[in-house]
């Protein structure tokens, strides 16, 4: 059970894999030079658990898409190695061809690949056996939903999610787990409440029966999935940490991720009414998944808004509506001033602090700007 994808799409991500792939070798060999020179090649983790070797074996879910290639690509740099999990024959052994042939340049073992079946417990608990931590990123679409998202698709989000989360906590291995939710999670606020607040943050939680009303299925699949992703984790002792990102945006968007991208915009004209449409970055997403993980025995815990850009202008739309190939006017209708005057304002305050502290000076982007 997954994604059917077009073939096109198909061939976007494995030429995204390969590069990376190639990009990492060159990375570790750089590594081999400076230690044979005599200067050891630093790895710095903040994570204290993370001292062993073994530990630095971590695995992505749905690794070959839009997200999970950038994760991967992030955690390759930081030193990690990476088991992808992939539900289909096919993918695997794409990936199994093409680590072969890299491997041959490198002598690099930072990537494996492992088919496993999102529905079953067991056959996760066996892909995570060995692995510190995982990042569950899968998202599920329905080819046959014009949408991309149709109402059937949320229980089978849940129930996925359910299935991760709960593999996660059986095998002895897993310490902690990052959970790709989506801000569509915080975002949907009943206003007839008179105790709504104005500031969107990590606190706050999209009300179940206004995305039913809407038919906003993809923000309901999220909302539900991670609400029970935290009942498991709570239940079970199991580490977790959620990211709640905006639309995700970055190189060739139109054809990498096409699907989530439809999904995500449903309702795109309200949340623009209202100051809540917000793209990141795909790189800079990945980089606060990594970044979130390795605080999580530190500092890192609950939730984390990840956004870079609020949309507030019709020139902004219209961007964004050339970016993922839509109407502008399924975005935001023309304004007199091409400014939209929101009640509503976005808060990344949480995340921004963490990476910061992380990173330092290399983050500062992350603050001053809609926090």
């Amino acid at each position: 059970m997954g994604i059917v994808k077009s073939e096109e799409r198909k061939k976007a991500e494995m030429e995204e894999f390969r590069r990376i792939l190639v990009a990492n070798s060159g990375v570790y060999r750089r590594k081999d030079e400076e230690y044979f020179k005599g200067k050891r090649f630093p790895f710095t983790s903040i994570d204290d658990d993370d001292d062993e070797q073994g530990d630095k074996l971590v695995c992505v879910t749905s690794g070959v898409s839009f997200l999970g290639l950038a994760i991967v690509d992030r955690l390759l740099t930081r030193g990690y190695s990476v088991r992808l999990l992939v539900d289909n024959p096919e993918d695997i052994e794409n990936v199994r061809e093409m680590e072969r042939g890299e491997r041959r340049m490198s002598n690099d073992k930072a990537i494996s690949a492992v088919m496993a079946k999102l529905t079953e417990t067991e056959s996760l608990s066996e892909a995570f056996n060995g692995c510190r931590g995982v990042f569950h990123t899968s998202s599920f679409v329905d080819p046959a939903g014009l949408s991309g998202y149709t109402k059937s698709m949320v229980e089978i989000e849940v129930k996925v999610t359910e299935n991760v989360i709960k593999a996660c906590a059986r095998t002895p291995s897993v310490k902690k787990c990052v959970l790709t939710s989506s801000l569509l999670a915080c975002i949907w606020q009943d206003t007839s409440h008179q105790d709504i607040s104005p500031v969107i943050n990590h606190e706050c939680w999209s009300h179940e029966s206004l995305c039913i009303d809407k038919k906003l299925w993809y923000a309901l699949g999220k909302l539900r999935s991670e609400k029970a992703a935290w009942k498991i984790a709570e239940e079970t002792g199991l580490k977790l940490v959620t990211l709640c990102p905006a639309l995700i945006t970055g190189p060739q968007l139109c054809c990498r991720n096409p699907t989530a991208t439809i999904a995500y915009l449903k309702g795109a004209k309200e949340m623009y009414e209202k100051g809540l449409l917000a793209t990141v970055d795909v790189n800079r997403l990945a980089e606060a998944h990594v970044c979130v993980f390795e605080a999580m025995s530190r500092t890192a815990f609950g939730r984390y808004i990840c956004f870079d850009k609020v949309i507030e202008r019709e020139d902004d739309a219209e961007k964004l509506a050339q970016q993922t190939n839509i109407s502008k006017s399924k975005i935001c209708e023309g304004t007199e001033s091409g400014f939209i005057h929101s009640g509503f304002r976005l808060s990344n305050t949480k995340l921004s602090n963490l990476m910061s502290s992380t990173f330092g000076r290399c983050y500062s982007q992350w603050h001053g700007q809609y926090n």
